[in-house]
């Protein structure tokens, strides 16, 4: 069974590109979300075993999402994608259940290598 991928960033082109990453690579995405709002809806609904969450969103701080996800979904594995890589947001994310971190812009061999990583349970943060 392809392991279920929730792709959460305001941008558009964001969520083709991890989209298109990750199709590409065998996972499944069941979802995309441009707004806090939408990505706690939809995590209820597609129950991803992944999301992929911005830090910036419109209505809504990445870190508030990943609080209200963790509170719904203690075990889903969230990894927080941001081009604000400041060590006290990288460190408030993990504090708040982030399993990992990645600053943008990323390659895909790094996206890839994180996702899977949290996947299978090992720690791989770029900061």
């Amino acid at each position: 069974m392809k392991n279920r991928i929730l792709i959460v960033d305001d941008s558009f082109y964001m969520r083709t590109m991890l989209k298109n990453m990750l199709t590409d690579a065998g996972y499944e995405v069941v979802g995309e979300a441009a707004n806090g709002q939408q990505a706690l809806e939809l995590a209820l609904q597609t129950t991803p075993d992944l999301i992929t969450l911005d830090v910036i969103l419109p209505d809504n701080t990445g870190l508030d999402v990943l609080k209200g996800i963790r509170q719904e979904q203690p075990d889903v594995k969230v990894v927080m994608c941001s081009a604000v890589g400041q060590e006290v947001i990288v460190n408030e994310a993990l504090e708040s259940g982030a399993t990992a971190y990645i600053v943008k812009p990323f390659s895909e061999e790094k996206v890839l290598e994180i996702v899977g990583g949290a996947l299978q349970g090992t720690d791989s943060t770029e900061a």
